[in-house]
């Protein structure tokens, strides 16, 4: 069985269980994915299954791309690969939905989170700022010192200054499954996902049970 697939993030709700108990939940759109390609050590030097999500018109789509995708019978937008217990179980042009998974599992779901732009240190890191009084007027929100003298003259690499924040790819572990909705092609768990509402996400079987 592969260990993922990949969706979209719709939003957040709650949902309430048999004891009355408020549950914050986020609902992904996952798949259907596609195969589009199997991976074998033989000719690629690992095992890996490829799948495809969203389906797009040929315009969209390079020659080499459409080539590639020839046997899966149809055109997706992305490409990711996942492990599988057993890759020979699979075969181009299969459909993954999300009965891969069942409530009470847990996942493993990464996305690129929000872009905030340029950001300074007490929004990016978390710094308090400098002193609000004492003649000190327009030091609120700046980093202060960013090294010593003449050791070691210079400022570390990695130090923790203003610069671009977001976008990065981030991976929470360990959500749990709540509900899955096969009809509708939907999954619940609970928490939240990293990224902005509709943004792709990989969800995976969990490492660290």
């Amino acid at each position: 069985m592969i260990y993922g697939l990949m969706g979209r993030k719709i939003g957040m709700t709650q949902i309430f269980t048999e004891a009355g108990e408020v549950v914050p939940v986020t609902v992904i759109a996952a798949g259907p994915c596609i195969v589009t390609q199997v991976r074998t050590v033989e000719r690629d030097g690992y095992n890996a299954v490829q799948i495809g999500f969203e389906q797009v018109p040929a315009r969209k789509l390079t020659k080499p791309q459409q080539g590639h995708l020839k046997g899966a019978g149809t055109l997706v937008r992305y490409l990711r690969e996942f492990p599988a217990d057993n890759v020979a179980d699979h075969q181009a042009g299969e459909v993954i939905n999300v009965e891969l998974f069942q409530p009470g599992q847990k996942v493993d779901i990464s996305g690129n989170s929000k872009g905030r732009g340029f950001a300074g240190v007490v929004k990016r890191h978390g710094f308090r700022g400098g002193p609000k009084t004492h003649g000190q007027s327009d030091r609120h929100r700046a980093p202060g010192s960013i090294g010593a003298g003449t050791t070691p003259g210079r400022v570390w690499k990695g130090q923790k200054m203003a610069g671009r924040m977001g976008g990065k790819r981030v991976t929470v572990q360990n959500l749990e499954v709540v509900d899955v909705v096969p009809d509708k092609n939907l999954i619940l768990v609970k928490g939240s996902v990293p990224g902005a509402r509709t943004g792709l996400l990989q969800i995976r079987r969990a490492v660290k049970i």
